[in-house]
């Protein structure tokens, strides 16, 4: 006997009475703090959790005290749309979020370096104002359910901030360089692992230690216990670097040389980076592979190790490549 499909979403369908308009627009900034979004006036959705069920029931509960009505029921499917349109619609909004987050930081980057604000003086209102934006970069993130690909921007403009405001260059702190100093580490990296960590995941096991164990985190900012490694975090030993994706940076840091590695790289930063900077022809069908390999492993643990096969495989070819 075929089991049904558990519900996947929460829907919030609500009646607001006309007057006054400040209700009205006092829902709606409700309901866009907690992350839901409009797929028809007066119709909200929200991903299935303990957390969504509660933020929904006191925006009900506000609705109702104010003369309105409403209703909070658990669908498969919403009508009328797909889940990957639903997804969508989820993008979209915390993409707007994250594009604004970024406008922000490129014009207070600007102003630090037109020397208009000296980030390095203590009285200047640098760190209340870097201080600002990471509040406002957590509020996001704790709203973006489906791992918006521009959090990761957002994430790198923010660490050119801090390490301008700390008059450090761009990049990684204080990591070990050099693989055999890399031995028996643990390496950390954020949850939902795609192209740039499981790519770092690969060239840790190829290149590094064999090994090495991996370590999934949720949330921006992680604190290292003692002989753990950070990769493609926020504050990691080993992260962005300018227009570097964390594989390419790892790469030159390591002073890996393997002429293979080039066009893996190249690869990489295309998918991570979505700036089309080297155009190879397998960039697309990559990026394929990898996106229904997370579709069909939500494990990262799983994840890694299926992608690192998927790696290995790519390797060989630009192998073969360089012999000719």
């Amino acid at each position: 006997m075929a089991t049904a499909e558990p519900e996947k979403w929460l829907l919030l369908i609500h009646q607001i009475p006309p007057k006054p308009d400040a209700l009205r627009v006092k829902i709606w900034r409700r309901l866009q703090q907690v992350g839901a979004v409009a797929i028809k006036p007066s119709v909200y959705v929200m991903p299935l959790s303990e957390q969504s069920r509660e933020d929904l029931s006191w925006t009900l509960k506000e609705i109702v005290a104010s003369g309105g009505d409403g209703s909070i029921s658990e669908v498969r499917f919403v009508e009328g749309l797909s889940d990957g349109q639903v997804l969508a619609l989820f993008h979209k909004a915390r993409q707007s979020d994250y594009e604004k987050l970024i406008q922000e930081a490129d014009a207070l980057l600007a102003e630090w370096s037109s020397g208009q604000c000296d980030p390095r003086n203590p009285a200047a209102k640098a760190t209340t104002q870097l201080s600002r934006l990471r509040r406002r970069l957590d509020d996001i993130v704790s709203i973006d359910f489906f791992q918006t690909p521009e959090r990761a921007m957002a994430e790198r403009h923010l660490k050119e901030l801090r390490n301008r405001l700390a008059g450090q260059p761009s990049g990684g702190s204080d990591a070990p360089e050099g693989p055999a100093d890399l031995m028996g580490k643990t390496w950390v990296t954020r949850v939902n692992v795609f192209v740039d960590r499981i790519a770092c995941g690969w060239l840790i096991r190829r290149f590094v230690d064999k090994a090495a164990i991996f370590k999934f985190v949720s949330g921006l900012h992680y604190a290292p216990k003692p002989n753990e490694v950070r990769f493609d975090m926020f504050d990691g030993e080993y992260t962005h670097e300018g227009d570097r994706c964390t594989f390419e940076v790892m790469v030159r840091r390591l002073q890996i040389q393997d002429h293979a590695l080039g066009p893996l790289a190249e690869v990489v930063h295309d998918i991570d980076l979505k700036d089309g900077k080297f155009g190879r022809s397998e960039t697309d069908g990559l990026n394929a592979l990898l996106t229904g390999l997370v579709a069909a492993h939500p494990d990262d643990d799983l994840r890694m190790s299926e992608g690192l096969r998927l790696f290995d495989n790519l390797y060989a070819y630009y192998q073969r490549q360089e012999r000719g």
